[in-house]
Formats: C-alpha cells, structure tokens, sequence
C-alpha cells in the first residue's frame, strides 16, 4: 500500500479536516525507478462523526473531489458549506485532492525544477502531470484509504479538468468507482488539441460579441490601448511584458459569472490612465497581472495542450488554429483595415508562444514549451470500449455558453460512456458549481439517482 501520514488536523464550522501526504511513484511505467512524490489530500467529514482521536471512525462513503486546471490546487474547506454541504448532506465524506504539481502535492515552478539538469529532463518530468498519472495516484490513495472499508469504490466529482480526469479514471479503473459527478468537464474524446481550439475559437467570438454588445464604448478604448502597447514595451510589476496578446489574454475570464464585468474594469482603468497620464498607472498593471494566472501556475501553460493529445502532437495548435480567424484577433491586420469601428477580439483558454516570452516565470520555460509541443508519444488518456461498458453511475452538466469546454464536442463524449446522464443548460457559464452549488449538485444527484421522465 502507498506509505501516507496525517500531517494535521483541525475543525471548523461544523466540520473537521484531516490533512494526508502520500507517497507515489513519479513515473508508473518506470518500475525500476524508486523516485516518489508528495500527493497532498484534505479530508472532509462532519465534527460530529469525527471521533475524538480515531481518523477512521467516520464510515461515509468517499467522494473525491477533482479540480479544474491543469495546474491548480484545491480551495482549503472552511467550513460546511458550498459544495461541501452538499456532498455531506448526501452522506458522504470528502476528499479534497490537490493534483500531482499543484498546490501542496510536489508543485511544479520554475524554482522546483531547477535541479533537472536538461530541458529533456524538464520535459520529461512535466509530461507526467497529466490526467493518466492523477487518476493512477488516485487509485494508489483508494486503495489506501480503503482497504479495511467493506465497500472498496468510491465516487468522484470532478470541475472541468477534473472532469476530463473522471473519465480517465472511468477508462483506466472502471470497476473503482461507483458515482461519478462531472460538472462542466465532458473532455472531448480526441486524439489532438486542433478540433478543440477550432471549435473554441468560435466560442469565443460568441463571448466577444457579448462583451461588445453590452459595452460598445470598449471598441475605441481597446483600439486606443493597443495601439499604445505596440508602441513600446510595457513591463510589468514582476518583469513580464504587456504586450497586445497579452491583453487580449484577459478574455480567459469570459467564460466565468461576471467575467465580461471584470475585464470591462480593467479596460476602463487602462484606457483613463492613457487619456490622463498618458502611460498605464503601476496600480492598473498590478491588477491586470494578478488577473491572470500563468506566472503563478506554470504547468497550466507548459501542459494544458498536451491534456488532449493521444499518439500526437499538439504542435502548438491555438497558435497555427488563430490565422484562421485574424479578421477577429489579429491587431495589426484589423488596424490595417481603417476602419475604427471594428472590434480588435479577447482571445480565451488559448496557449500561444509569445506567452513564453511575456510572462516572467514562463520564459526560461520556453525551450520546455517547444519541447512539449513537439511531443508525439502521448500515451492514450481514454478507452471508448471501456467507457461503453462501465457500471458507474454517471452525470454531467455541461454548459450551453462554455467557451471553455465545447458543447458539441461535450455531448458526442457523453454518449461514448454507457448510461450517461447529461444536463445542458444555460443557466450557468462554467463556474456554475461555485456560483450555485445546490442547484448544480441537486440536478446530477436526481440524474444520478434516475430521477428523471
């Protein structure tokens, strides 16, 4: 079994949190290597049923909660409420997991890498930190936790990315889980990132032209602060530079609530700095970096193409699939045109290559980009024979307005994972479970439970 020990304890509002460190191996396919990593798991159960020294004394049923990403860690449960209360209150436990490389679970900065010696090595090392490697540390931490319990599955509910691992789990261990819960994250079933963006990119323009529609004013701003950041170059608080694609970068947020409202301020803000100090103040740069999250998630950039490919590629899709909308992103060809009343487009969950020469932490990253990018020898992430034939029971909600995760692209998959129940709505964007927990969680429990015409 996986060696692990409780490094913490503590209660809070109704609940009572065990904090596990695992030791897995790095690489499962090396059995001769003995090199091992930190998984990092808070465990969630009622004060009540806690125990007074006894972490197993709770029974509950285990539902393990996935993250979305790649490369980001798990909010800390502060008390019994959100998505918490509702897992609960079906009688459950919880498992918060921080993925391999984030939060507390080995993560990965340019920092912690710098003992490999090589961009081979960094490479390497990075190419372990996909959704086949979580789901195998997650059958390593079950079959842990347990292996004394009389039920020996347990379920999953995964946001986004931790969606596309949900599904990786149900190709790899299927006879593992009983519920699985996927919440904006049916992964499309592909072998390459490139019908993904060229779907996504339409999603965008989608998300744009709501953005312009309810704040037409943003127009000539935008034409204004792009103009001046093509003008010179811009740095940023922590080094990195404000560049044009980096701007346009901001509309990463339009898939989120009140995501258009957030970037219009910053518009806003930027455009006022250059009408009346003629430069864009340190207050409004600061804002505008802490807005976006690469420098502070390096594998999000260094992987998130990689998460699609099977026995490809990714070639740096995003970048190649964007000449075929310039009419819509590309700055210079739209200033070209003469006409100022053409929108200058946000792009969205996009990787380019300049990302690599804006964002601080991200630029000694950039022969590790290209060599991921380069990439062939994806091992598969699914199995649609398995996925045909699982027992699980399984629900998903996907979003009709996503633009981070494609809807068409969502229901194909959804009909690939035999019993499948799928809620599409537009009631929510993609932040639907944090924005509404009990409405979310409530529908793909009655689905779940076949409660359903």
């Amino acid at each position: 079994m996986t060696a692990f020990e409780i490094i913490d304890t503590y209660a809070v509002q109704g609940i009572k949190v065990f904090e596990y460190l695992f030791d897995v191996p790095l690489d499962y396919n090396d059995t001769r290597s003995t090199t091992t990593i930190k998984i990092y798991a808070r465990r969630v159960v009622p004060s009540d049923e806690a125990g007074e020294n006894d972490p197993n004394a709770c029974k509950r049923p285990y539902m393990v909660y996935l993250q979305g990403g790649p490369g980001f860690e798990c909010e800390a449960p502060l008390s019994k409420s959100g998505r918490t209360k509702e897992v609960l209150d079906r009688g459950y436990q919880m498992l918060y997991l921080d993925q391999r490389g984030t939060g507390y679970s080995s993560p990965i900065s340019y920092g912690t890498l710098k003992d490999l010696e090589s961009d081979d090595a960094k490479a390497h090392y990075l190419s372990l930190f996909r959704a086949d490697n979580i789901v195998k540390d997650c059958e390593q931490i079950r079959k842990t936790l347990l292996q004394d319990a009389t039920e020996k599955k347990w379920s999953l509910l995964g946001q986004s990315f931790g969606g596309f691992c949900c599904v990786t789990y149900l190709s790899f261990f299927p006879a593992s889980l009983k519920d699985v819960l996927i919440t904006g994250g049916v992964p499309p079933l592909v072998d390459s990132p490139d019908p993904v963006y060229d779907a996504l990119y339409k999603r965008v323009i989608k998300r744009n032209e709501a953005y312009f529609t309810k704040f037409p004013q943003d127009v000539a701003k935008l034409r204004k602060i792009y103009t001046f950041l093509a003008s010179k170059p811009v740095v940023l608080p922590n080094g990195g530079t404000l560049s044009v694609e980096r701007f346009q970068q901001l509309g990463l947020d339009f898939g989120r609530h009140q995501g258009l409202d957030g970037v219009h301020q910053l518009v806003s803000k930027a455009a006022f700095d250059l009408s009346h100090f003629g430069e864009i103040t340190y207050n409004t740069l600061s804002r505008i970096q802490n807005a976006q999250g690469f420098d502070s998630n390096i594998l999000y950039a260094c992987v998130h193409e990689a998460i699609y490919c099977q026995g490809q590629a990714s070639d740096w899709s995003a970048e190649r699939l964007r000449g075929g909308y310039a009419q819509y992103f590309n700055f210079e060809h739209i200033i070209a045109q003469g006409d100022e009343s053409i929108p200058i487009y946000f792009t969205g969950e996009m990787i380019y290559k300049s990302m690599f020469d804006d964002y601080a932490e991200l630029r000694p990253m950039k022969a590790v980009a290209d060599k991921l990018a380069t990439k062939a020898d994806w091992p598969a992430l699914y199995d649609l024979s398995t996925l045909n034939k699982t027992t699980a029971r399984v629900s998903a909600v996907s979003y009709f307005n996503d633009p981070y995760v494609d809807l068409e692209l969502s229901v194909k998959a959804a009909a690939e994972i035999r019993g499948c129940r799928q809620w599409v709505t537009s009631e929510f964007l993609h932040n639907g479970l944090t924005m509404n927990p009990a409405r979310v969680l409530g529908e793909l429990f009655r689905l779940l439970e076949c409660d359903v015409d």
